[in-house]
């Protein structure tokens, strides 16, 4: 029984064994995160999802079914507790109000449904080639990671500088040194995000787990896991075709500076889209009951 169906009632060994699935997975996910942290050591590539975004193994551990689900036997259940659970129909059910989540926090829960919207029915742009994460090195001594550059420095303002820069996401473009900002196609603000945001890119496709964290027990675990994992895969193909080396951490690189490494960057680019694309109507279904 799919816990994202609408007017769902599971019965306690259902949403058990559906809690206790999320669980496992969830630790496979983030163990390799957590034992680094535990070390004190870092990763380039990988402890981005928890960085960046700012949110805890635990958050993401945590279970919803989702709205529209009630889960039978659950009233002694510590989620009882949680914020926006509520009692359901049945004896003992539980389930998520989440109309009382829209209410409580209505900017935030129009911001993520117009996001998901806009930028769901924008046509997607293949045309960037990743160079935002060049652009964010170009023609300054100071890395954002301490990772030696693949071209050395000259040699990655030589790449920047035979492109075109098409950034369209600001909290990539923000990140631009002083002589690249001028030189990008686009100007995107916080304010313009929701009509430049567009699904061929990277950022914009590792955001729909920005999204998903955000709208909490709307969303069932399964998709925000899915979520997680795609960023997870586009943090790779992002740093893979950036200008650092990162051969210590076994990265082959995406050479998006020759034609074969545009190519390649451009085939994952639409495999990415298409998958941020399903993600983006999961999301907006799991919305649907708050609406």
């Amino acid at each position: 029984m799919s816990p994202t169906a609408l007017d769902t009632v599971l019965t306690r060994d259902e949403w058990r064994s559906l809690e206790d699935a999320h669980h496992e997975r969830a630790d496979l996910l983030t163990a390799d995160h957590r034992a680094r942290a535990a070390r004190a050591e870092k990763h380039p590539v990988e402890d981005f999802l928890f960085t960046y975004y700012s949110y805890k193994p635990a958050l993401l551990r945590r279970w919803h079914p989702g709205a529209g689900v009630e889960l039978s036997d659950a009233a002694a259940e510590p989620r009882a507790g949680w914020r926006w659970y509520v009692p359901g129909e049945t004896a003992g059910g539980l389930r998520v109000d989440a109309a009382a989540f829209a209410t409580d926090k209505p900017e935030l829960f129009a911001l993520c449904e117009r996001m998901l919207r806009l930028t769901a029915a924008r046509p997607a742009q293949f045309g960037c080639f990743g160079l935002h994460e060049w652009a964010m090195v170009y023609r300054t001594p100071e890395h954002r990671h301490a990772v030696p550059l693949r071209l050395g420095g000259r040699g990655t303002d030589d790449v920047v500088d035979a492109h075109e820069l098409r950034c369209t996401h600001i909290d990539a473009f923000r990140f631009f040194t002083d002589d690249a900002a001028p030189r990008n196609r686009f100007t995107p603000t916080r304010e313009t995000q929701p009509l430049m945001e567009q699904p061929g890119c990277l950022h914009a496709g590792m955001d729909v787990y920005k999204w998903a964290m955000k709208l909490g027990p709307l969303v069932p675990g399964d998709l925000l896991l899915d979520s997680f994992e795609l960023a997870r895969d586009i943090r790779v193909l992002d740093m893979r075709a950036s200008p650092y080396d990162l051969a210590a951490w076994g990265y082959a690189p995406v050479a998006i500076e020759t034609a074969e490494g545009k190519a390649e960057y451009v085939r994952r680019q639409r495999g990415f889209t298409e998958r941020s694309q399903a993600l983006r109507t999961r999301l907006l279904d799991a919305l649907a009951p708050a609406a």
